[in-house]
């Protein structure tokens, strides 16, 4: 963005350059709130926050809206993802007084950011909007490989376990982590919130034969998750499925509200922020 005087008797204007190449001039325009759905590999970034020397999410993104915005663009996200973690449909919020239409924001943002991210939605939102605290309903989508041979092709987008997993075991055991409980067991120990109860609507472990082994996927969805929440969960299940523990540990564990009765994390790249879902 910069600043032009149209004559000598007008005030500055911004002047801005939108994605078919025309220059528009702006003369206190109003805010804009504006929602965008993002879609990112996570393989190669520090997470979703920026964080200093590391290449994060919120970073690479904050960069393109400058260079399309100017230098006061900035995007809040409705979760923060680990390092490694994808996203399909992560949210992120900005407010802009650009006079590109909102329906050319995805692709204008688009064709700034690397291969590996994209902007699959931009919609106008009230200003009165909360992009975390409106939330309703998350989905988290965990990936996994059983067989003798490792999926090189694949092994950035999920677990890789060399032996069988007893699925209906595991079906049984996510069962149990469904309806509102106290998740402090499946919460990573830096997690000091005090509020640990979250609802979880769907829990639901599903396979499908690969040649020379099998897919199988774990899907959660709930309210809210907890710092590692879902990872913890998963790899509680793996060692239901590989038959350290019995399905009915589940109900052990969350009693325990200690991190040390769950099982260990599950690998941050099996993991996909499916969709985010607002109220109303």
């Amino acid at each position: 963005m910069r600043h032009v005087y149209a004559s000598v008797d007008m005030a500055p204007c911004d002047v801005v350059m939108d994605i078919a190449g025309r220059y528009w001039c702006i003369d206190a325009m109003a805010l804009r709130n504006v929602k965008l759905t993002i879609a990112y590999d996570g393989s190669e970034y520090h997470g979703w926050q920026i964080q200093p020397g590391f290449r994060t999410v919120q970073e690479v993104l904050t960069e393109a809206l400058r260079s399309l915005l100017g230098p006061r663009a900035r995007i809040c996200g409705a979760s923060r993802t680990d390092a490694g973690v994808s996203a399909l449909g992560q949210v992120g919020l900005i407010q802009i007084d650009s006079p590109i239409p909102t329906e050319n924001l995805a692709k204008a943002i688009t064709d700034r950011l690397p291969e590996d991210m994209a902007i699959v939605k931009a919609e106008e939102v009230p200003m009165g909007f909360d992009v975390i605290g409106d939330v309703t309903r998350k989905l988290y989508h965990y990936t996994i490989f059983t067989g003798p041979v490792r999926p090189v092709l694949y092994m950035r987008h999920c677990w890789y376990v060399p032996g069988e997993l007893d699925i209906r075991a595991m079906s049984e055991a996510a069962g149990l982590l469904v309806g509102r409980k106290d998740f402090k067991s499946f919460a990573a120990a830096a997690d000091h919130r005090e509020d640990s109860v979250r609802t979880i609507f769907r829990c639901e472990v599903k396979d499908h034969p690969a040649d020379d082994g099998r897919w199988v996927y774990v899907d959660v969805e709930g309210d809210g998750f907890l710092y590692n929440m879902v990872r913890n969960i998963v790899g509680t299940l793996v060692e239901v499925g590989v038959g350290r523990w019995k399905p009915e540990k589940i109900s052990e564990i969350l009693q325990a509200r200690d991190r040390r009765a769950a099982g260990p994390i599950a690998p941050p790249n099996g993991l996909c922020l499916m969709w985010i879902k607002y109220d109303g």
